[in-house]
């Protein structure tokens, strides 16, 4: 089963993967929310999932597949290789994660090492995701940065997370602290350049 917003890729991973005489798409999917359902319908061997999909994100679909789809294995396949997303997905139950720049043959051996009962983790994400580290920030500094993406104000972030605005500004600084930036702004930055948000 493939799940991928963008309907071109869907599409051309469909046709490259129906070329492999032992592969069939069974299933796809533009969005997370409709992945778990094409997931818990058709109980595909692998759910291939990419991160960055409206309703639902790939990470959290992976989660609420492999709770609810047993024998159902699911790999992560994005081009935002970032450690942070790795961790997150591991710790969701994927069976493997790897970036969209793979030739379409290391994706389909890939594929068959996965239903093998393998885990395949892109090796350089992998040592990236090493020496990176766990995920310093907190739940509610993710929700505040978050929340601070837009340019919000303290007052607005506050509103939206029924929070005060001391609060606020306390989760804030502690998270411009643990991401080692100047300001939230950087911190916001870092914190999604690490997969951390």
């Amino acid at each position: 089963m493939l799940a991928e917003d963008q309907g071109m890729v869907r599409g051309a991973l469909a046709s490259l993967l129906g070329l492999e005489p032992d592969i069939e798409v069974v299933g796809e999917a533009a969005d997370g929310a409709q992945a778990v359902d094409v997931a818990e319908r058709v109980r595909p061997d692998i759910a291939l999932l990419d991160i960055e999909m409206p309703v639902m994100d790939g990470l959290a679909a992976a989660a609420r597949i492999t709770a609810g789809v047993p024998g159902c294995r699911v790999m992560i396949l994005t081009t935002f290789g970032r450690p942070g997303y790795l961790r997150t997905a591991m710790e969701s139950g994927a069976a493997a994660f790897l970036v969209k720049d793979s030739p379409a043959k290391e994706l389909a051996a890939a594929i068959r090492r996965v239903h093998a009962g393998e885990r395949v983790i892109d090796p350089g994400l992998a040592a990236a995701a090493l020496s990176a580290g766990p995920n310093p920030l907190s739940g509610r500094e993710r929700d505040v940065l978050s929340a601070a993406v837009d340019g919000s104000t303290i007052g607005d972030i506050a509103r939206r997370l029924h929070l005060s605005e001391g609060t606020v500004r306390n989760y804030l600084s502690s998270a411009i602290q643990k991401t080692h930036a100047r300001n939230r702004i950087e911190a916001v930055q870092r914190a999604r350049v690490q997969g951390w948000l």
